[in-house]
């Protein structure tokens, strides 16, 4: 964006990861509920960061990123101190918003909270409804209730309030503005002379000495990598999966111990009318806002049609009146229980009385009602059974992988063995190297042939030089596969004879290059000592807001070239082109752009908000009285200490 951001990398990366990695979310949040016995590495006003809780944390991070690159992405990355202290800041840094926000008794109202969940994705049914009973089945499968979710959410969403309210309060002076839209506009008038590669091909001498020399520098280019023709088995749980077979006895006794998965709750969509009160108000205050609340109920009561209206008008909750107080559907666990309680009360377009919340006074109005519905057995049958086939296959996974294991390892000269023990298909591939081009990436079929710790493992000395079987490899996700090399080529590199051509057309034009910038170097030390204006072309305008036509490199060299004294003469080697020579006549402004004006303040104001969050954050830190009670460490480090001990 702008040089400030090119100065503070360390704190943009910060501001990244702090969003990146949120404190809650459906997936990993288990830490923060349960009980901390763990050993503690940090301390945070008081409160522990437990060994559990940051081992978490790294896994959640390297599990998105897995999902995120798949097996392109290497786990080692986070075996570095660096990375394990990043994610450590970031668990200090969310413990200390959290801190801040249980101080200033930061709360989000029942409405926001409802719709974030229903905007949870994969959890809306096909009639557009939420899918309620899916929505527990995932909090259950991470020992989670939805009130110890919900209550989860609540603090993360007071969290996002917090750091908002902090960015939303960064300023930008004017003159700031008005400063980098001038050098982000500034304009500088150019002339170019080109000395072509081309134009000194006819100048080049190829000499057998230059190519011998040019082969054997960079003989890497003409080198045929190692290649392996292999065998190979994969056993998974999807693998173990396919070959179950589920019984109709087995659904139906499924079906029935768990029909509340298949059971959509009744909701109910309603609309109300707040007149907020704080928690803590004085008695007067209450009094007061009671009041009021009885004047609207009283509106509401001689007018039940125009009740959006009276919402648009009298609602103090921000989120629904401009709605007219339209809540959309809940289900019940989702509101206070005062409001709960009093909707599911209420029937088809009845209005309640005024109901006490610890926002204030809501009145409530019902305007629809899904009733409960219950899939029955054949809507859901072949889930079922895809779901009793994975639960047999986790629990037969760790049966065969032994099975599995053993096999590849006790016969090591093939995969039939195994692969006939498990009724396994054993798979080839062909032209397998050891780092794999992006041709190669495209042209594979099975991801496991594309994964790093694979073709690590394949090029073993072991399965080169004995052609044994692969020892199992666990690739993570209940997979595990062997392989075995049938055929291998060693790396070899290609004759100067065989690739002559090759090397002569790339020697042309690195000494052709040489050529052409040595003559543009000779030129620009003329001009600089005795300034002239002939051989240039034609003008051209070059500025930060209009860099398309003019090559990066030569672009770069104009820009920050010394115009204290016009004409100014700049050169720059261009790869594969030659060398430019750039006479720079004037400098100018590009004309006035309110949009150009607003998208920069803008964007400076991004910035200045990430600085101030930040710096927030660290303030926070150092009131919280942070204390890092032990280094997290890394894998290697693990290993040392035992190797030492």
């Amino acid at each position: 964006m702008f040089e400030y951001v090119r100065t503070h990398q360390r704190l943009m990366q910060f501001i990244l990861l702090l969003f990146i990695v949120p404190s809650f979310a459906l997936v990993g949040i288990s830490s923060y509920i349960r009980g901390n016995n763990d050993t503690t590495v940090a301390k945070v006003a008081g409160e522990s960061i437990s060994q559990q809780e940051f081992d978490d944390a790294l896994r959640n991070r390297i599990n998105q990123m897995r999902q995120r690159y798949g097996d392109k992405f290497d786990e080692a990355l986070f075996n570095t101190p660096d990375a394990r202290q990043s994610i450590l800041d970031n668990l200090i840094a969310q413990r200390a918003l959290r801190a801040e926000v249980q101080s200033e008794k930061l709360a989000i109202p029942d409405h926001v909270l409802q719709q974030n969940i229903l905007a949870i994705p994969g959890l809306t049914l096909p009639d557009g409804s939420f899918d309620n009973a899916g929505y527990k089945r995932i909090l259950a499968a991470q020992g989670m209730t939805p009130a110890i979710y919900e209550n989860s959410l609540r603090l993360d969403l007071a969290q996002q309030q917090l750091t908002s309210s902090i960015q939303g309060s960064a300023f930008v002076p004017k003159t700031l503005i008005a400063q980098v839209n001038a050098i982000t506009g500034q304009e500088r008038e150019v002339q170019a002379i080109n000395f072509k590669s081309a134009d000194f091909v006819k100048d080049v001498h190829v000499t057998e000495e230059l190519l011998k020399a040019y082969y054997d520098k960079n003989s890497a280019q003409f080198e045929i990598p190692e290649m392996a023709k292999i065998d190979y088995v994969v056993l998974s749980a999807d693998t173990i999966a396919s070959q179950m077979t589920v019984s109709d006895e087995e659904i139906r006794d499924y079906y029935e111990q768990n029909k509340k998965n298949y059971t959509t709750d009744e909701q109910r969509r309603a609309s109300h009318i707040l007149i907020k009160v704080a928690k803590e108000a004085s008695a007067a205050d209450r009094m007061a806002a009671k009041a009021k609340a009885d004047e609207v109920l009283a509106l509401v009561r001689k007018q039940p049609a125009n009740f959006a209206a009276l919402a648009k008008q009298y609602s103090q909750d921000e989120g629904s009146a401009g709605q007219g107080g339209d809540l959309d559907y809940f289900g019940k666990g989702m509101m206070l229980k005062p409001f709960e309680d009093a909707a599911y009360k209420l029937k088809l377009d009845e209005t309640s009385d005024l109901v006490e919340t610890d926002f204030g006074y809501h009145i409530i109005r019902l305007t629809a009602i899904k009733p409960a519905l219950v899939k029955n057995i054949d809507q859901v049958k072949d889930q079922i059974s895809a779901d009793i086939k994975k639960q047999k296959a986790g629990k037969k996974f760790s049966e065969l992988a032994e099975t599995f294991t053993n096999t590849v390892y006790e016969q090591p000269d093939s995969l039939k063995p195994v692969a006939d023990k498990l009724k396994l298909t054993i798979e080839s591939a062909d032209k397998m190297t050891r780092t794999l081009s992006p041709a190669n990436l495209a042209a594979m079929t099975n991801p496991v042939l594309s994964n790093p710790k694979f073709l690590k493992a394949l090029f073993s000395d072991d399965l080169i030089k004995n052609k044994h079987n692969m020892e199992a490899l666990d690739l993570g996700s209940n997979t595990l596969v062997s392989a075995h090399i049938t055929d291998y080529k060693p790396a070899t590199k290609r004759p100067l004879a065989e690739v002559k051509d090759i090397v002569t057309a790339r020697v042309i034009a690195t000494e052709s290059e040489s050529l052409a910038r040595k003559a543009g170097e000779a030129k620009l030390a003329a001009l600089v000592a005795k300034p002239d204006d002939a051989g240039f072309g034609d003008v051209q305008i070059v500025s930060r807001l209009n860099s398309s036509a003019t090559p990066r490199p030569a672009f770069d060299v104009i820009m920050k070239a010394d115009v204290r004294k016009l004409p100014a003469f700049v050169g720059v080697a261009l790869p594969g082109q030659g060398y430019g020579l750039y006479r720079i006549n004037k400098i100018q402004q590009a004309a006035n752009d309110d949009g150009r004006t607003a998208e920069i303040g803008k964007q400076l104001e991004n910035v200045m908000a990430s600085d101030d969050l930040y710096s927030f954050i660290q303030q926070l830190k150092q009131n919280g009285n942070v204390k890092i009670v032990r280094p997290v460490a890394t894998p290697a480090d693990t290993a040392d200490k035992k190797a030492a001990s």
